[in-house]
């Protein structure tokens, strides 16, 4: 029991300006080669439990800790972050906040380098993590030129270069394309084959259990509410928080009362033309790679459109186009008639508002109120239509009691609500969200993407996402885009069935597309879950 990795005996935590504790009495042990899935809704305790183990509690993070983590047979207390993070390996959830180094491949040897490894040792363990991730290709890339997605894979390389005793990895699939998130946990299945402890914390369970975690633990309200087998878990979940298989939910689902269905195209639909790509070509350095290539398409009022397609083909280049934050190297983007190349952002951010795909680029305000009430003001809204539509954003995003907290101060999941209710807050005609569900549990997805389609004021709404789901039950026209080239737009039920294209694009069929494709004929279109448990009944 000594030795075991991982052991933790009624553990609790609380933020010093918090009045409840984050996590409460806490027991559990891991052992060599397990992988443990931990799972539960947004601001459960999941991050604290990770900075618990890893050391940024204390050492970052201050508050009241009692109970007791041993590493190995050893307590953490009075361990450095040095000592600790040669033995426990953290990805954390934001990419971002992780990378480091001006080079993907000095990115990657930092952590050896300041550990002071020889570089003959160095150069073998980073080409290691390099192809384990099928990376290499990026390896002598400008880290601030790679996708978020890419950013995740490289700071993940750089946590398996340390080779770490115990893994823990929070929310790592959040940027990641769907065939890029297998490879991943192939990979972490193969490093516990190899004797290594996996903690992994993601609200995408269902792409989890394909590689049968030997542990599940599910925390409400920072308690363990559940601890043991997968097997037990479709019983212990309230499946309307957490994503299950689409059929386990329909089971589940028609024991309850049929939800109320809330469409997610808009009844009135016009055909007024707000944004226009027309022959857009981009390469970021004068001899560097194109990544946008001969793009032509309209963006109309009306349109609730999912951007799909896989890390580096260029989604989140073409988004920054549509505000004038990139443009273009050949070609014109048009935004309500005038070209982008002639307007600044400011003027653009009265018809756009874009949410980034990292919450850390966009949030410094000292309070949620003042982050909210930014935006607005610049846009010389009077006070009383700020004061109204800072409350719309905070209640449509479910965070109302944090207004006067430190959004930088909040979880991840949290801070990314809080960058969307900003956007939200200036009542752009078009808003532009990337990954807008990273770090988000099911219900909370849901909750501000029904209330956002629902709400007048937004004549188009788009959104970067691997989650196919997310397109399966809001989108009402697919961009599926490749090696920066659109490789398919239409309706999600015309682009989504074509399971070739989608693999080709590393985009994989999920459950709930399944059934859905499997009803279609019956129904017309798709459906969450939910609802198709009481349209089959």
């Amino acid at each position: 029991m000594n030795n075991l990795p991982l052991v933790i005996e009624n553990l609790t935590f609380q933020y010093r300006r918090r009045s409840e504790p984050a996590i409460e009495k806490i027991n559990f042990s891991l052992q060599p080669g397990q992988v443990m899935l931990i799972a539960g809704s947004s601001g459960c305790g999941k991050t604290t439990l990770m900075r618990c183990i890893n050391g940024l509690i204390p050492h970052s993070y201050q508050g009241e800790m009692s109970g007791d983590i041993r590493l190995f047979g050893e307590s953490v207390v009075g361990m450095g972050l040095s000592t600790i993070s040669q033995t426990v390996g953290t990805l954390l959830q934001d990419p971002e906040r992780q990378i480091l180094g001006s080079y993907v491949l000095n990115e990657v040897a930092f952590g050896l380098e300041s550990l002071g490894i020889s570089r003959e040792e160095i150069t073998p363990r980073v080409e290691r993590a390099l192809a384990r991730l099928g990376i290499q290709h990026l390896r002598d890339r400008e880290t601030f030129g790679t996708s978020g997605g890419e950013k995740q894979k490289i700071a993940l390389a750089g946590v398996l270069a340390m080779e770490p005793r115990i893994l823990l990895l929070d929310e790592p699939l959040a940027s990641l394309d769907p065939a890029s998130a297998q490879e991943a946990l192939q990979a972490f299945r193969m490093l516990a084959d190899e004797g290594i402890a996996v903690m992994i914390v993601e609200h995408r369970v269902e792409d989890v259990l394909s590689i049968h975690p030997d542990i599940f633990m599910y925390l409400d309200d920072g308690k363990m509410t559940y601890l043991g087998g997968t097997e037990g878990l479709m019983d212990v979940v309230d499946y309307r928080r957490i994503k299950l298989p689409a059929r386990v939910v329909l089971e589940r689902a028609r024991q309850d009362p049929a939800p109320v269905f809330i469409p997610a195209i808009r009844p009135e639909v016009k055909t007024e033309t707000l944004v226009q790509f027309e022959g857009v070509h981009f390469r970021y350095n004068e001899d560097g790679p194109e990544v946008l290539k001969n793009l032509n398409f309209n963006i109309n009022a009306g349109d609730v459109i999912a951007i799909l397609g896989h890390n580096g083909s260029g989604k989140t280049t073409m988004v920054k186009h549509t505000l004038g934050l990139l443009k273009p190297t050949e070609g014109r983007v048009l935004l309500e008639g005038l070209e982008t190349r002639k307007m600044t952002v400011a003027q653009a951010a009265h018809t756009v508002g874009y949410v980034f795909q990292s919450p850390s680029q966009m949030l410094f305000a000292p309070t949620v109120r003042e982050e909210l009430s930014f935006g607005p003001k610049n846009l010389e809204f009077t006070e009383d239509i700020i004061t109204q539509n800072v409350e719309w954003a905070i209640d449509t995003v479910n965070l109302k009691s944090e207004m006067e907290m430190p959004p930088l101060a909040l979880s991840f999941g949290q801070q990314k609500r809080i960058s969307i209710a900003a956007i939200l807050a200036m009542r752009s005609r078009i808003l532009m969200m990337d990954e807008p569900t990273a770090g988000q549990d099911y219900w909370n997805y849901q909750a501000f993407m029904d209330a956002i389609l629902q709400m007048p004021g937004f004549d188009a709404v788009l959104f970067i996402t691997h989650d196919v789901d997310l397109a399966v039950i809001y989108a009402n026209r697919i961009l599926l885009v490749y090696n920066g080239e659109i490789a398919a737009d239409g309706k999600p039920q015309e682009v989504l069935k074509d399971e070739k294209l989608l693999r080709s694009c590393r985009v994989l069929p999920t459950s709930l597309l399944k059934l859905n494709m499997e009803y279609l004929p019956q129904t017309g279109r798709f459906y969450r879950a939910e609802t198709l448990a009481h349209l089959q009944s």
